[in-house]
């Protein structure tokens, strides 16, 4: 059985997800890195009871940290998705429902 909350990490709320949310009905997750199109489509779909129409990935490189003067590393990599749902669907964040 997979857990869903480890494939869909948390909803990436910004300006540009925003906008897509508004013009193409679109939303914006945080996803584990090692999983696929197809497992992220059936966490949505039974997580939030909604009809994935779509769903894009990107591969976020992890970017370079400096603390102070010394060489602080990497921070991790992560990835992205972006989940076109059917027309008139919406998912309803906990944040936004109060």
């Amino acid at each position: 059985m997979l857990n869903l909350h480890s494939v869909i990490r948390r909803p990436l709320i910004t300006e540009k997800s925003t906008n897509v949310k508004a013009e193409q009905n679109q939303y914006v997750v945080e996803v584990g890195a090692n999983f696929g199109k197809i497992e992220i489509k059936q966490a949505i779909e039974k997580l939030f009871k909604v009809k994935v129409v779509s769903i894009n990935t990107a591969a976020m490189p992890g970017k370079f940290r400096r603390m102070g003067r010394s060489v602080g590393g990497y921070r991790p990599a992560w990835k992205k998705a972006y989940v076109r749902l059917q027309a008139g669907q919406e998912i309803r964040y906990a944040e936004e429902s109060k």
